[in-house]
């Protein structure tokens, strides 16, 4: 026994099938999701530390251009403050000069990758290679021996957190955003920045923004005033038993 279809009832039969295949399909990827978050095994990044201490971290990147970073460096020595920048092999190989002067004036650099691109669509061997190559350029030019790592494009997955952390790496995000990338003007990163920032907060800047110097010297002040110490990414986060919460934020056990 069996059915005869008509050629418009099969229509109708396959597409039917093909939505419950995607319902199946989005069902299951959002259990897995749920399961990975309650189980604790989707991995985040570090967005913020939990703390009640008055202290945030402030740190750059360093992908392109270079005609505004020694500004920076002068405002960050006039307030006496320490920073993290994250810099790029091929910012590396066109800026080394300014790579060592970061490094000579005390700020602590960090992994931004060698060729900046999306690591969620890399291999595991090329994550690797990545992370390896941008570690090793950054010893040769400035002696530094880099431990933070962030993403370019803030782009990861637990695939990629797992790999970061499993090179002895941190996985550094960030909280605050001062869209200086944007083209915004002083006064308004300077609004941004301040009215969103509290203890533990990591502000986003890049080391070639137009108008990042005339912020962050505004910034600072204020901060300073309010009773904030600035400090290095890596003198924010913990070190040593530590989880990373739903919301990427970090907290110490």
């Amino acid at each position: 026994m069996y059915l005869k279809l008509s050629g418009l009832s099969f229509k109708i039969l396959g597409a039917v099938v093909a939505i419950v295949l995607i319902c199946m399909i989005t069902i299951s990827f959002n259990i897995s999701e749920t399961i990975q978050v309650a189980t604790g095994k989707k991995l985040k990044p570090i967005y913020k530390v939990d703390t009640k201490e008055k202290k945030v971290a402030i740190s750059f990147d360093a992908c392109w251009g270079s005609e505004n970073t020694l500004k920076i460096l002068d405002i960050l020595d006039k307030y006496n403050v320490k920073t993290t920048f994250f810099l790029v092999n091929i910012w590396l190989e066109d800026y080394p000069d300014k790579a060592k002067e970061i490094r000579a004036r005390g700020h602590e650099i960090g992994l931004h990758s060698t060729t900046h691109p999306h690591f969620t669509q890399l291999s595991d061997e090329k994550i690797r290679e990545e992370l390896q190559k941008n570690k090793d350029m950054i010893k040769k030019v400035t002696g530094f021996d880099a431990i933070l790592f962030r993403p370019p494009f803030g782009d990861y997955d637990s695939r990629v957190v797992k790999i970061i952390q499993d090179m002895g790496l941190y996985p550094i995000q960030w909280s605050v955003d001062s869209l200086d990338w944007r083209g915004l003007s002083a006064s308004q990163m300077t609004r941004r920045v301040t009215e969103r920032i509290g203890p533990g907060d990591i502000v986003l800047f890049h080391n070639d923004g137009e108008h990042t110097g005339e912020a962050i010297d505004e910034i600072i002040k204020i901060l300073q005033s309010q009773g904030y110490k600035i400090v290095p990414v890596s003198e924010l986060i913990y070190k040593g038993d530590y989880y990373v919460d739903v919301n990427g934020i970090q907290h110490g056990k």
